[in-house]
């Protein structure tokens, strides 16, 4: 097997993880815990794996101290704020909701892009933008009528500020991506970000009930923890070494994907029209606002899951 096609395997395995972590979070937070509870798993858990990993293949572990406040921030947005309001907006809305929103993140880092970086706003981003949120608003504003009773209006706005959280985080790290490594980068995230969220929550990691956990709760936990953070985030790292980063952001669209057939396999969830004319406008969306040339190879390395 060539390394290319490793490297395919190894992103639809990550994009898998991140999918099906959807299902996951709202199987874990039904009952055994609160959002922050595992909040603090996901945080710790990560944490002591992507140090560990240092530990096994040491290397330059140090940031300038120029730098320290854009990590900081970058904390705050990629993974404290993120991971936070993600957790939180999956435990109150539906699988499928979740995973269709979180595909605002490229649409709000287009609009950030036109706003403050200066792009030109094309005509295929024009369209993009007004679909993506059209399909949004469609989402939000008829659940009431698309047979799920998971879906809540509060859940979907903490997913799409969570996806907000996220391309600003994407927007600001760049300076970061051109001086260190990426794993470099995400060692010190994680762990500005723990600094944030581990205190704040800790009460609700003392309150999971352990005792009520099955093999379902167990297998939920290591798909968020393991799964959709640690392993998933390696996978991406090796599949843009192999592939770029064009590639592997095109499997982005398979998220939704395993979210639903987990959902609906492990869930019961329904799929009704309106999410599905919902998740037209969306995928178009998005398809059009990245609809660009292929980025030369010395800016491929940028990208960042």
């Amino acid at each position: 097997m060539s390394n290319k096609v490793k490297a395919h395997i190894a992103t639809l395995i990550a994009n898998f993880f991140f999918g099906s972590c959807i299902v996951a979070v709202k199987h874990l937070t039904q009952v055994v815990m609160q959002p922050l509870a595992l909040n603090f798993l996901r945080l710790s858990c990560a944490l002591i794996l992507f140090w560990l990993l240092f530990l096994i293949k040491p290397s330059n572990a140090s940031i300038k101290k120029k730098h320290i406040f854009l990590f900081i921030l970058c904390g705050i947005t990629g993974v404290a704020i993120n991971q936070v309001l993600f957790i939180k907006g999956a435990s109150l809305t539906s699988p499928v909701h979740t995973s269709l929103l979180a595909l605002v993140t490229p649409i709000v880092l287009t609009i950030i892009a036109v706003l403050f970086l200066g792009e030109k706003l094309l005509w295929n981003i024009l369209i993009g933008l007004l679909l993506g949120i059209s399909g949004a608003v469609i989402l939000i504003v008829l659940k009431n009528n698309n047979g799920n009773r998971d879906s809540s209006i509060l859940g979907d706005f903490y997913v799409i500020l969570n996806a907000t959280s996220y391309a600003i985080y994407l927007a600001i790290v760049k300076p970061l991506m051109d001086s260190y490594k990426p794993i470099h980068v995400t060692r010190w995230v994680f762990l500005f970000a723990s600094i944030i969220v581990l205190p704040i929550a800790w009460n609700d990691f003392t309150l999971i009930k352990w005792q009520l956990f099955d093999w379902t709760h167990w297998l939920s936990l290591i798909v968020v923890v393991l799964g959709a953070t640690f392993i998933a985030y390696l996978f991406i790292v090796y599949g843009i070494a192999k592939l770029g980063a064009s590639v592997v952001g095109a499997y982005v669209y398979t998220q939704p994907v395993f979210a639903t057939i987990t959902a609906v396999i492990l869930y019961n969830e329904k799929l009704s029209n309106i999410k599905l004319i919902a998740a037209v406008f969306i995928f178009g969306g998005v398809y059009l606002v990245n609809y660009k040339k292929k980025l030369p190879a010395s800016e491929e390395r940028e990208f960042i899951k």
